[in-house]
């Protein structure tokens, strides 16, 4: 792996994957490489909806973590412009939810990431993603 690669890795793991928001929530970066992320955030009982299951909100935010840490491992910045989210099934308070971002295509200025959403222990798909990041110069 040349030195632009692992600096990017490392700009996305400890920069991207600790924003602010992310550390509030408490989303854990578990693995990065070369245009991957697997990023977890517990489903602690403050993140539950009213039915007892993790909140959309908190599926998402795991779901654009995901993005942005991936997208910014590949040596240029990237920001999120648009997430199309289905959601599929309810993940139980205290489980895990494990968001991974992979490319589905990478242009120039523009890439379109996959990111699957499970529930840990559930072993459930909790929700799938098609997300569009944009590369700055």
């Amino acid at each position: 792996m040349d030195d632009n690669i692992e600096e990017s890795i490392k700009y996305a793991r400890e920069t991207v994957g600790g924003d602010p928001l992310a550390r509030h929530l408490g989303i854990v970066i578990e693995e990065v490489s070369e245009g991957f992320a697997r990023v977890s955030l517990e489903a602690k009982p403050e993140y539950m909806n009213a039915v007892g299951r993790a909140h959309g909100a908190a599926v998402y935010a795991v779901i654009d973590q995901s993005l942005a840490v991936a997208a910014n491992s590949r040596g240029v910045r990237a920001v999120t412009l648009d997430v199309n989210a289905r959601y599929h099934s309810g993940a139980p308070g205290g489980d895990v939810l494990v968001a991974e971002a992979s490319p589905i295509e990478i242009k120039k200025r523009i890439s379109v990431w996959k990111v699957e959403v499970r529930a840990r222990s559930a072993g459930s798909l909790v929700a799938t993603a098609v997300a569009t990041a944009y590369h700055q110069a």
